[in-house]
């Protein structure tokens, strides 16, 4: 319980502290923001701040900091230690300088940022590679609700498939302030008191926590590095969060809102996962009893319908249905974005939106009919790819303007480590020996930092 208090209490002082500290090294302005000067009604509009925070709060939440933390607590509470170290140095940094960049560029998507200080042929390979990440999502947050609501209702998955496209090409083309403007604070604060509600529950209800070792508790030997930092992306670190940081970017009234809005709601969702590390460690007597249980969405409604009753049960429909629409609506806004500016197509009249949405949704229609057992393992480590090359543009940018860019480059080169272990070692991956992995990892991230430094240097 200690140990579970004690990370708490880290993450928020990391958020008055160190934020504050990543606030000042980034150095934020009086300038009008694009939100001020590019206003269109659209996607340039002003939101008050903390509609913004809930807004980006949910967007890169959804059932990431939920499912991810329930996985990784196999682990054991040295889960904790990643939550906490990888959201204060590594994902509220990684999202506050995504979202930060983004207002300094006019609301730029983060293929056009990693281009501007990664190269030419970065930005290419970004382009693909985040408009691909971004139709996965929305596809997959599609098929998911679809089956749950399904076997709730009786009613045909294909049926839940063609309102949940419809609501999906609603938020995609309408202004943001219409539609995700009106719902998206809502189901962003239901999800902060659901996280409330279990961390309280598991207080004064007496569960009992483990405290923090460093002992790989993974029933099967799962060894923690580097399978337990991609496993946690979402509550540590995750790549997502840059292709939604243009989202709000585009929506801040001033830039010393940008603490809470970016680095504020990456904290608040490290919160959320610790809390839900903590519950499926406890709950079921331990890591064993935890693979047991069944799957994430399984273990999310025990545990919610058990801690908080009726309200819980609610709350529990409302993370495994609600929150994954929520994060699927916002990806394919974020694909329509990105693609337009990467053809420089202007977004204020609504047919240009149609013009990109609707060979978007075709797409996306075409692939909720394919099986994605494969092709979605790569997800995770594809997820955390981008958060490296966002963080790496980051550095760039600092070292350019003669700041301290370690505090970007520190957690690149950790995560160039992990991305390249993982991916040789992995069983997606080449299955390579854990040896092998380790060494070409280190070697992978001293190879990118040397190249980093030279780059600099000139």
């Amino acid at each position: 319980m200690i140990s579970f208090i004690g990370s708490l209490i880290a993450l928020i002082l990391g958020y008055v502290i160190y934020g504050k500290y990543v606030e000042k090294v980034f150095g934020v302005s009086d300038k009008e923001t694009p939100a001020v000067r590019l206003a269109d009604g659209v996607d340039y509009v002003e939101l008050d701040w903390k509609k913004a925070f809930l807004i980006q709060f949910l967007n890169i939440a959804g059932l990431g900091p939920i499912f991810g933390a329930v996985a990784g607590a196999l682990w054991g509470p040295a889960a904790f230690l990643w939550i906490v170290f990888g959201c204060i140095f590594a994902g509220a940094t990684h999202d506050y300088l995504s979202g930060m960049l983004s207002v300094r560029h006019d609301g730029a998507t983060i293929a056009e940022i990693v281009g501007h200080y990664l190269g030419d042929n970065a930005k290419k390979l970004m382009r693909v590679f985040s408009v691909v990440l971004l139709v996965l999502v929305g596809v997959v947050f599609v098929n998911g609700p679809a089956g749950i609501l399904e076997n709730m209702t009786s009613i045909s998955s294909l049926t839940w498939v063609a309102v949940i496209i419809a609501y999906y090409m609603l938020a995609t083309v309408l202004p943001v302030d219409k539609l995700i403007g009106k719902i998206y604070p809502i189901f962003g604060a239901s999800l902060i008191i659901m996280g409330i509600g279990i961390g309280g529950g598991l207080i004064f209800q007496g569960y009992n926590i483990p405290e923090i070792s460093l002992v790989n508790l993974h029933p099967k030997g799962t060894s923690i590095y580097p399978y337990l930092f991609i496993t946690i992306a979402c509550g540590a670190i995750s790549g997502f969060h840059a292709t939604q940081s243009p989202l709000m970017a585009r929506c801040m009234k001033r830039e010393k809102e940008g603490r809470r809005v970016f680095y504020g709601s990456m904290i608040a969702e490290g919160v959320i996962a610790l809390i839900w590390a903590a519950a499926a460690m406890s709950f079921f007597g331990g890591t064993e009893g935890l693979m047991n249980a069944g799957p994430a969405g399984v273990v999310v409604n025990v545990i919610s319908n058990s801690i908080l009753g009726k309200v819980g049960g609610a709350l529990a429909l409302l993370g495994v249905v609600a929150c994954p629409i929520t994060s699927g609506d916002t990806a394919f806004r974020s694909a329509r974005l990105a693609i337009a500016d990467a053809i420089n197509y202007k977004q204020g009249p609504i047919k240009n939106r149609f013009m990109i949405a609707i060979p978007l949704f075709t797409v996306g229609i075409g692939l909720c009919f394919i099986d994605f057992a494969i092709i979605w393992r790569y997800f995770a480590w594809s997820n955390q790819t981008l958060a490296t090359i966002a963080l790496w543009a980051g550095a760039v940018y600092l070292a350019k303007e003669d700041k301290n860019h370690w505090i970007a480059t520190i957690p690149a080169t950790f995560m160039t480590a992990v991305v390249t272990t993982y991916i040789l070692i992995a069983p997606e991956g080449f299955r390579l020996s854990e040896t092998i992995g380790y060494v070409a990892g280190i070697i992978g991230a001293v190879v990118a930092l040397g190249l980093f430094l030279k780059k600099i240097k000139k």
